[in-house]
């Protein structure tokens, strides 16, 4: 391959969220300094309520110190454990925000699960909803978007250049793949949409959205299709897939339940959206009860 056919190469920056374990990207144009926000983070603390803007300000702070500009806000999916900050960051950015299509089924299951019959179900929540197979950049980074379902119906995966932003579809090597037991979560989609990143070149980059450091390790987040191929500890294990379902589905039978998934879904299910104030100016979450039959318990 010529240096003209390689792919570009952006610059990724990665923001590690030790209270989610979740993984925050700055993705930047090494020519023109445009860059995207992947799954950025608001804080909040099931406790208390408290609400704050640390980790979105932290990246913003990055941002500024890069002189990059903001082009894009982009979700993979609605998260389970943590509110997303996108619509803070359109606030103060501008820049428009971006999820997949699928995640109207998402918005269908969850309406009823919370019992929301006026919630719009048509994605309009975001600026702009990509297609599998849609194509847009970041300054002159082409990215494609690839449907991941079975985390979650709405799961996708952005492909930017050389680098791939999997979310919950693939951890490091050594913790494996993602649970596929939320509600149209699906362990035979997983697999299928596993194989398809795993077709992309061998020295792809691939940027998972969680770590959860198993053996005590340091945070990490960067592998390679190479890498997961070899190494990873359920693909290894389970080869085909019928083997892979029957792990998968083992597995998710035994883990609890996100802790923050009922506060989650209703804010994200919304675009990073709290919910308005009432009466008395103060804002209030809908937790309903008994809405996840099945689940093991801590």
């Amino acid at each position: 391959m010529s240096a003209a056919d390689r792919p570009i190469r952006p610059t990724v920056e990665a923001f590690f969220d030790p209270r989610t374990f979740s993984v925050q990207y700055v993705v930047a144009c090494p020519h023109t300094g445009r860059c995207a926000i992947v799954d950025p983070v608001l804080d909040y603390d099931e406790k208390s309520g408290a609400t704050a803007t640390h980790c979105a300000d932290a990246i913003l702070d990055r941002v500024a110190q890069r002189g990059y500009r903001v082009e894009w806000i982009l979700d993979t999916h609605p998260h389970a454990d943590h509110f997303s900050a996108a619509q803070y960051l359109k606030g103060r950015t501008g820049a428009p925000t971006a999820i997949g299509a699928p995640v109207v089924e998402v918005q269908k299951l969850w309406r009823d699960i919370y019992g929301w019959p006026d919630l719009p179900v048509d994605g309009s929540q975001w600026d702009r909803l990509f297609a599998a197979g849609e194509h847009f950049a970041i300054g002159d980074v082409p990215v494609e978007v690839m449907h991941s379902p079975g985390h979650t119906l709405a799961s996708i995966t952005y492909v930017a250049g050389d680098a791939a932003f999997v979310h919950d579809t693939l951890f490091m090597p050594d913790f494996g793949t993602a649970r596929a037991d939320f509600p149209g979560g699906s362990a035979a989609a997983l697999w299928r949409s596993i194989q398809a990143i795993l077709a992309l070149p061998d020295d792809t980059r691939l940027f998972t959205g969680h770590d959860y450091m198993p053996g005590g390790r340091d945070p990490a987040w960067q592998s390679s299709v190479a890498e997961q191929k070899a190494k990873n500890v359920h693909l290894t294990k389970a080869t085909t897939e019928a083997a892979f379902v029957a792990l998968r589905n083992e597995r998710d039978a035994k883990l609890p339940m996100p802790k923050l998934i009922l506060h989650a879904l209703q804010v994200n299910i919304r675009g990073g959206r709290l919910p308005e104030p009432e009466a008395n100016g103060r804002r209030y979450l809908k937790i309903p009860l008994d809405a996840l039959p099945g689940a093991a318990w801590d």
